[in-house]
This record gives structure tokens, sequence and C-alpha cells, in this order.
């Protein structure tokens, strides 16, 4: 076997079948195929189900596709290696996040890692705290941020603690309290905009709200949303109430057009994550990357 049909196989998968996968990499779909075939000839399986729509892993192919990834990363590293990897470094890192800190943490880091390598690259997935893992395991991206930590094989860096907030409208009950700490108690009736299904911050408020007594199915909820910067929209306009991140609660921006309250009562520490596998050998942009991010939320190395 060799590179190119390693390499056509990993983005056949990666890309979903065939033509997607020729698109991508600037190559004819006949090549594609035959570099594939050729690989599958040579190992004397069936690697790819092509009687799907999307071209699915055999179980043998499931086997195989880590140590194909394994092998293309490990040559790149040994490329870097034999260059000047700090001048040189390139590539495009695939990286899922959930939503807090897809949008208010990774593009900072993001930005301040391009500044010291600019020929990396990035593409940014977002989605729920539940399916980062899931892609992650998936090979969908190296590198994921949570607010969610599973016992799934994968490993987790703890980056960085937040805690959760209150937002209001300025008018009303919530303009007269402003500068106040508020209960629990206080907002039973209000109007909740809240996270979909599936987010942390939404699991982690209606775990709080059963544990006071409080059935969370007894809460007014007016709307829920798949994006923070919409709840907050939504709340400036006078929807509702929501209980979100300190982080993207921008309690330190005067124009923000909301309230942000302490609430006495509700004392949930929140926790993100950096995730990745550490059976699968990184890229050496990736791996960068990732000592990058360590490095920032103060993480010490023996070199």
């Amino acid at each position: 076997m060799d590179f190119r049909q390693i390499e056509a196989f990993v983005n056949v998968i990666k890309y979903k079948g065939f033509s997607k996968a020729a698109e991508a990499t600037f190559l004819t779909q006949p090549t594609i195929s035959a570099h594939v075939n050729a690989l599958e000839k040579e190992l004397k399986l069936q690697l790819i189900d092509r009687t799907k729509k999307e071209a699915m892993l055999t179980a043998e192919g499931k086997l195989f596709y880590n140590y194909a990834l394994t092998m293309l990363n490990t040559r790149e590293q040994a490329i870097y290696s034999l260059q000047n990897f700090s001048l040189n470094i390139s590539g495009t890192i695939d990286i899922q996040s959930s939503s807090i800190p897809g949008e208010y943490i990774v593009p900072g880091l993001i930005a301040e890692f391009k500044q010291e390598y600019g020929k990396a690259k990035f593409r940014l997935e977002q989605s729920d705290s539940s399916a980062v893992a899931d892609n992650i395991k998936a090979h969908k991206g190296e590198i994921g941020f949570t607010g969610h930590r599973e016992n799934d094989g994968l490993t987790y860096e703890l980056l960085m603690k937040d805690r959760a907030v209150l937002i209001a409208p300025e008018n009303g009950f919530f303009d007269k309290h402003e500068g106040k700490s508020l209960r629990m108690r206080d907002l039973v009736g209000a109007p909740f905009l809240l996270r979909e299904q599936g987010s942390a911050t939404r699991e982690n408020f209606e775990r709080e709200l059963d544990a006071k007594g409080i059935p969370h199915t007894s809460i007014n909820i007016a709307a829920s949303m798949n994006s923070m910067e919409a709840i907050k929209q939504a709340v400036r306009g006078g929807m509702g109430v929501s209980i979100i991140s300190e982080v993207a609660a921008d309690r330190n921006r005067e124009d923000r057009g909301y309230l942000v309250f302490d609430i006495e009562d509700y004392d949930v520490e929140r926790e993100f994550y950096m995730v990745y596998n550490d059976k699968i050998t990184m890229s050496p942009t990736a791996e960068t990357f990732k000592f990058f991010v360590l490095e920032k939320y103060g993480y010490e190395f023996e070199y």
C-alpha cells in the first residue's frame, strides 16, 4: 500500500463519498476509486460499504481507519520534524465545540495562535455538548471544546471554571433590583429563554431546580434556542430572562442592553474542557495548537 491509497480511503470517509472526496482533493472520482480499490485488493478486505447512500465503513474498515489516520499523521509529523517547524507550520485544524466555548473562548485562541503561526487554518463546527465527544470519536475533529465531561475513553483537559448568572430585561421588577442579588423563588413565573435539549447549561439548570424542590417542568419556558446570541438578543427585546454562563454575559460591557444578576441560591459552577483522542496521532498543527491552549491556561511542561 502507499500513502495515496490511504489518503483516498480516509478522504472518502471524511467527505462521505467518492465524488465529494475527489472534489475536495482536486482529483477525479475514477482516481479516488482506483486508489481505494487497490488498497482493498492488497488487504484482501472490503473497507467501504458502497451499497449505502453515503460511503460507510465496514467492520474491517472501522478497524483500519484509526490505523490509517495514525499513519498519515505520523508521516506529517516526520516531515515537520525535519523542517524549521516554527516557521513552516501550516495545515487545517478541525475543531468541534459546544456553543459557549465556540462563541466566546475558541475564537480568541485561534486569533492568538495565528499571530504566531500565520499559515495555520481552522474549521470550527459547533454543536451541543453531548455531540462534541461523539464527533471527536467519529474523527470529525482532532480537538474539541466542551462544558461536559464524559467517561468515554477520551482525554479531557480542564481549562477554566465559570458560574451561571441571570440576564433580564431592563424593565419592571428587574430594573428595580439592579445591583442586587436575586433568589430562585424571585424567578418563579418569569418567562424563561432556555438553550436546546442536550445543552449542558440547560441540563444544569433543570437539575438544580429539581434539587431545590422546584420541578423544572413547572417553569414557564417562553422559547428554546440553540444560539446564545439569539437568547441575549431576545432578552434585550424584553421577551424573558435566561440563566447563562458568566463568560457569555458580557458583564463589564456597558452597552450590553440587559441586566446581569447573581443568584444567591444557585451556586452552579461550570467547567470547560479541551477534549481529544490520545490514541490517535494528531497532525503537527493540531498538536502544536493543543500545547498552545494548555500553556495559555497555565499548564507547565517539561521538555
